[in-house]
This record gives structure tokens, C-alpha cells and sequence, in this order.
């Protein structure tokens, strides 16, 4: 079986396309599109069972993709928070001297989750400022 992460750069290569052929707004328009028809199991899981939904697809596919990170849930504050210590995507990127890593690779979490969770009633945040070291964070809150 071929792991998820053999994927990433066709994934950052087809994002650099589709920037090429119509800019971020393609790249954007392409991201919504999977969060559309593709983030139905995380949609459910957090209609279902609120942020304990994010923590259950969460530790799932994070740990199928072999992250190093830290998620904590906190229903009475009505927070989840994952700080990812190692992004194997991002890493498997910078890793490879003969890849330029699409510019703006780190965004399609922050298309893809935020697209999902804010018409549920959640605040979606992504801090992106250690991207360049595979590194970021994000928080879940219920408003």
C-alpha cells in the first residue's frame, strides 16, 4: 500500500498549476471544493459530537500520516488544539533539494477546516509562522 504522504508533492506541484493557470483564486476554488466533497467525515463528526469530533479525526489522520503532535481538547473552555511539532507534508517537501514547495502549501488547512468547521459555529485560527520548519499550530473554538 502506498502511505498518504507519497502523495505530497503531486499535491503541491498540481497547487503550483493550478496557480499558474488562474492564480490563488484557483488554488483557493480548488481547496473549497475538496473541503465540499471530501471533509464529510470530519463535518459529521463534529455535527455530532462537537469538538470531541475534531479530536477523533484528528488523532486518526494525523497519526495515519505519522505526525509529531500535541492535540488537547478542553470542552468546558470549548477549545481543541493541535500544535503540530512536525508536519510530515511540509517536511516531506523541504526535505526534497529538487522540490520547490508550493508558496502558500501550508493554507489549504486553513481553506479546507475553516470551510468545515465555522458553519458549524466554530472559530477555526492557524498560526503558520514556523511553516518554513514543518511546524504550526491550530485552535478549535466553539462561539
Amino acid at each position: 500500500m502506498i502511505p498518504c504522504t507519497d502523495f505530497i508533492p503531486a499535491y503541491s506541484e498540481l497547487f503550483k498549476y493550478l496557480h499558474a493557470r488562474g492564480g490563488a483564486a484557483a488554488v483557493h476554488a480548488f481547496w473549497a471544493d475538496l473541503a465540499d466533497r471530501f471533509l464529510t467525515n470530519l463535518r459529521d463528526l463534529v455535527a455530532e459530537h462537537g469538538l470531541a469530533g475534531c479530536w477523533h479525526y484528528w488523532s486518526q489522520t494525523l497519526n495515519e500520516e505519522a505526525a509529531d503532535f500535541t492535540m488537547t481538547l478542553d470542552d468546558e473552555a470549548g477549545e481543541f488544539h493541535i500544535i503540530m511539532h512536525h508536519c510530515p507534508s511540509k517536511g516531506r517537501l523541504l526535505a526534497e533539494p529538487h522540490l520547490e514547495p508550493y508558496a502558500e502549501y501550508c493554507a489549504h488547512c486553513d481553506v479546507l477546516y475553516r470551510r468545515v468547521l465555522e458553519p458549524l459555529g466554530y472559530t477555526f485560527t492557524l498560526e503558520l509562522s514556523r511553516v518554513d520548519e514543518a511546524a504550526c499550530a491550530l485552535t478549535v473554538r466553539r462561539r
